[in-house]
């Protein structure tokens, strides 16, 4: 877009500076950097916004008219704004054809972990419970024939399960006698079928199986109908950046409630946290499943970095349009050193961020 409006552009960089390397093809280097938290377009001038002039590093360098027109303090207001918003734009469009691909490749039905009484639209909704094994003893009879945690229980000798009491009881009755457990491994989407016989007498705190239960909420969205599958390349991805502030919301709620930044900092992930989630998905043997995880975290990855570039923080493209939205209304640009203190007070904070939600997620990598 800053090409298409005559401004310079100095740079494009994947990541963030520290620079790693770059190759100039043309007037544009093209870049790749350190810091993996997105990406940047260097605009010519675009420091230098607020005060409309560009400061020469080198006082004997000359100025070229020229130059100074494809500044981008230079163009008018909005073609400035088209310019901010086009990243924004441009990562919305492609979270929509991403999850157009990811829907059609599923049949347009796919389940969420349902973490709050979000009620998505566009879309026909169905709740259903699901029974977690979350953990195995040591010794146990589900341990000695091959059964791993986390796993989905599926059935009990041919019966669908759908919640803890009825797997439990379905257990207990048949105490001493062979059962059949389907179940799914979480991590690699794949189907078992295990026989085990639980044990008449069993440790205190440990049950027949020796299993660890936990029931799971999950949406069921299926698009049936024509206008549903048309638009849901759009409703989807708009459904899960609501529902993802909802969880946040209930997040921040219970670590006020408890007084504790634990709930919250357990529910977010930065880079390093990402890399893992993306490894989990590759470890997948089915195929089909795996290039669906994939779509997805990157769907999702694209709508949440277009939501958050166009808030109102200093240092993202919604912060630099403030200033701008100030220009229109009062006339008059915001001082230049007022807005660069503004910005790089923000970026600071990012950064700072990133850099303690990337110590929590390296963390996680060595406790279990």
């Amino acid at each position: 877009m800053a090409k298409k409006m005559g401004i310079k552009v100095e740079e494009f960089g994947f990541g963030f500076p520290p620079r790693m390397f770059g190759k100039k093809i043309g007037e544009t280097i093209y870049s790749i950097n350190w810091l993996p938290i997105g990406g940047f377009v260097k605009l010519y001038g675009e420091d230098e916004a607020g005060a409309g002039k560009i400061e020469l590093k080198n006082k004997d360098e000359k100025l070229k008219i020229e130059d100074e027109d494809r500044a981008f303090f230079a163009k008018p207001l909005w073609q400035r704004a088209l310019v901010l918003i086009a990243g924004v734009a441009m990562n919305v469009v492609l979270a929509i054809v991403i999850f157009y691909i990811f829907l059609g490749i599923s049949g347009f039905k796919t389940d969420l972990p349902l973490l709050s009484n979000y009620k998505f639209f566009g879309v026909t909704q169905t709740n259903v419970q699901e029974i977690i094994i979350s953990e195995i003893s040591k010794n146990s009879p589900a341990e000695k024939q091959g059964l791993i945690a986390p796993a989905k229980v599926v059935a009990v000798n041919g019966q669908k399960i759908t919640d803890i009491e009825q797997f439990i009881n379905i257990v207990d009755e048949n105490k001493g006698q062979e059962v059949a457990i389907s179940w799914s491994d979480l991590q690699k989407s794949d189907m078992y079928i295990t026989k085990i016989t639980p044990r008449l007498v069993h440790p205190k705190d440990e049950g027949a199986l020796g299993v660890g239960l936990v029931s799971f909420s999950s949406a069921v969205l299926d698009y049936k109908t024509t206008v549903q599958k048309i638009f849901s390349g759009i409703t989807y991805p708009v459904n899960l950046m609501v529902y993802n502030l909802d969880v946040i919301g209930n997040l921040v709620r219970i670590s006020f409630e408890k007084k504790t930044t634990e709930p919250l900092s357990k529910g977010i992930s930065g880079p390093v946290g990402i890399a893992s989630v993306t490894g989990s998905i590759l470890e997948i043997k089915n195929l089909k499943e795996k290039i669906l995880g994939l779509l997805n975290l990157v769907g999702l990855l694209s709508i949440s970095l277009a939501f958050f570039n166009i808030l109102p923080i200093p240092a993202l493209d919604g912060g630099r349009l403030i200033f701008i939205a100030i220009e229109a209304v009062t006339g008059r640009k915001v001082n230049q050193k007022v807005e660069s203190i503004i910005h790089t007070i923000g970026m600071a904070l990012l950064l700072s961020l990133m850099a303690l939600i990337t110590f929590k997620d390296i963390g996680k990598l060595f406790v279990k």
